[in-house]
Formats: structure tokens, C-alpha cells, sequence
């Protein structure tokens, strides 16, 4: 059973993944491990959905059985799940000083085409929406369970992002918290909106359109590298009509931000070469929807530079490229 942990000096919570626990000694000369090339050994090919735990939901061909092929995108329960479906969510459980609770959630992945050597960036555009459905169709199913307060969408590509399989997906985690970095963004947004009474998020949508730092617009979806990108390249995708859950997306505008993100991360892959990303969709958490001041978000972080100490340290992270022209760059990159 994965546990959660408290870190009674800052509030945060860990999570002490015991479905993938390592010995201490593992760590001393740690070597990368290839993944998978090839269908014979992928447990994500199709033809081999046997390796994997039965399908939660797909979208296949009709009369084609669960957990056979002919799917074109299929949700599966994470063999090594970071969080598992049984327990207690009862937090008030003590050791001693510290305080934690049973590792209670749901850990799915999204295989996102049967094609191994595909990416959202060289996908057909319907493939790219369809996932976005699929990504939508979990996060409803989900937030119907009554213990869960946060879902987060993700998506680790290449092994610089922390994937350890190539074939292409993404992962959706849902947890009986919502923890301070999250935490961290409802607040400032409620304390902006307190201030000036308007969301903090539709005042930089009104900013980011002047187009200094715009990648691409469409007629419901932006995106920019914003003022204060963190590292080079950082992205965010905004819907230019405020709401603050990914629930609520229509089928319409599914549609329009699977081409917005296949063209934004087409643009990354083609000016530098298939790098390493990680993307998150930031939503409110699931007794908390329809705020007022929070807007949700897509942010897409190219794993092009290192974290080091003064970041860690600080907290104040360093960029070396100026926002302004890596937006240039990416605007003028033909897809």
C-alpha cells in the first residue's frame, strides 16, 4: 500500500510509492535502461494487451472485444501505480510526531495510438483530439468518486522528461489531496481576484494577445510564452473563455485545442529537434469547480535545461533564453 506523507515544516505531501519501491543500494550506480523498441517487446503495441492490466475505457473499432486490438487510443490502471484505489482516506493518522495516510487515488495511463513510434507532434490531427476526449472522459469518471480531490492530466515525453517507455502516452493521476503547489495557485488567483476583482488569468490573456510573446491564437485557445517562463521555451495554453475545470470542455472546442496543441508541440519538435517535455493540465481541484478567479491551463515545459542548486535552494529559477524570442522563434517555425 503507497502511503502519503506530511512534511510538518512546509505542509507538503509525498508520496512513498511502495508499488515501486527500490532498495537503497540500487541507487549507487544507477544504469538507463532501454526501452522498449519494438512491438515484440511493448506492452503498450497492439497485439499485446495481454501484458497490460484490462482496459478502463478505449476508443476502438466496432465489434473488436476489450483488451484485444483494434483500439486506436486505450486507458489502462498503471501496472506500477503511484496511488491504488483501496483504503482509508482518513487523514488524522499520527507517527508519532508526523502524520500521513494511506496512498489512496487512482493512477491510469492513456496509450495514446497503437503506432510505437508516434508522438502528439506527428500524429493525424483527429488522433491528437480524440485524446483530449479521452483525457476528459477519465477526468469525469473520476471526479465521480467523492474521495478524490485533485486530478492531474500529464504527459512525460523522452527520457529526459522521466519516461521509461517510448511508446507514446500520457498518465492521469487522481489523489485524496490537493497539494500546496496546486494549493499555490488557487490562492494567489483568489487573492488577485479579492484585489481587483477580475481573474488573473483572463487579465494575462488580454496582455498575451498583443502578440509579443504569442505562438499561435485561434478563435477560443492562445498560446504564448508567458512574461515570466521559468525555463527556455516554457509554454502555456489558455482557453480565452474563462473556466476553471477541464470538465467542462465542449466536444467543439476539443477539437480546437487538439490542433492547437498538435501545432504547438510540432512547432518544438521541428526548431529543436524532438526534445524532452513534460506537459501538465492545471484544473481546479473537484469539490472547488466553477471558481470565479481560477482559469485552467495547459503548461508545456521543454526539459532543455538543468535544475540545479540555487534553484532548488531559492526557488527563483533561472532562464538564459529571453521569452520574447524564444516566442519569435517558435511563431516563425513551420509546421
Amino acid at each position: 500500500m503507497p502511503q502519503l506523507r506530511q512534511n510538518p515544516a512546509t505542509k507538503e505531501w509525498v508520496i512513498i510509492a511502495t508499488e515501486r519501491a527500490k532498495r537503497p543500494e540500487e541507487f549507487q550506480s544507477p544504469e538507463e535502461k532501454e526501452t522498449p523498441q519494438n512491438k515484440k517487446d511493448c506492452p503498450f503495441c497492439a497485439g499485446n494487451e495481454s501484458s497490460t492490466p484490462d482496459e478502463l475505457f478505449a476508443f476502438r473499432t466496432y465489434g473488436t472485444k476489450p483488451n484485444s486490438a483494434g483500439w486506436w487510443i486505450r486507458v489502462i490502471p498503471n501496472k506500477y501505480p503511484a496511488l491504488v484505489p483501496k483504503g482509508d482516506v482518513k487523514r488524522m493518522q499520527f507517527e508519532g510526531f508526523y502524520r500521513h495516510m494511506d496512498g489512496v487515488g487512482s493512477h491510469e495511463i492513456v496509450i495514446e495510438s497503437p503506432d510505437h513510434e508516434r508522438s502528439l507532434a506527428t500524429m493525424d490531427q483527429k488522433q491528437v483530439e480524440e485524446i483530449f476526449l479521452a483525457f476528459r472522459e477519465r477526468y469525469c469518471a473520476l471526479k465521480k468518486d467523492g474521495r478524490f480531490e485533485m486530478i492531474l492530466i500529464f504527459k512525460n515525453h523522452g527520457r529526459g522528461a522521466g519516461t521509461s517507455i517510448r511508446h507514446p502516452h500520457s498518465q492521469i493521476v487522481a489523489a485524496p489531496i490537493t497539494p500546496n503547489h496546486i494549493r499555490h495557485y488557487i490562492e494567489e488567483a483568489m487573492r488577485y481576484f479579492d484585489d481587483n476583482g477580475t481573474c488573473v488569468y483572463c487579465e494575462i490573456l488580454s496582455k498575451e494577445l498583443l502578440k509579443e510573446r504569442l505562438i499561435l491564437e485561434t478563435e477560443n485557445f492562445v498560446a504564448f510564452v508567458p512574461f515570466a517562463a521559468k525555463s527556455p521555451f516554457e509554454i502555456w495554453v489558455l482557453p480565452k473563455d474563462h473556466s476553471s475545470s477541464y470538465e467542462r470542455i465542449t466536444d467543439v472546442h476539443i477539437k480546437e485545442l487538439g490542433f492547437v496543441m498538435r501545432q504547438t508541440l510540432g512547432k518544438l519538435h521541428k526548431a529543436l529537434n524532438n526534445p524532452a517535455y513534460n506537459f501538465m493540465i492545471l484544473s481546479a481541484p473537484c469539490h472547488e469547480e466553477d471558481l470565479e478567479y481560477f482559469h485552467w491551463h495547459i503548461q508545456i515545459v521543454p526539459r532543455v535545461a538543468q535544475v540545479a542548486g540555487f534553484e532548488m535552494g531559492s526557488g527563483i529559477y533561472i532562464n538564459t533564453v529571453i521569452p520574447e524570442e524564444t516566442a519569435k522563434f517558435l511563431r516563425e517555425t513551420k509546421v
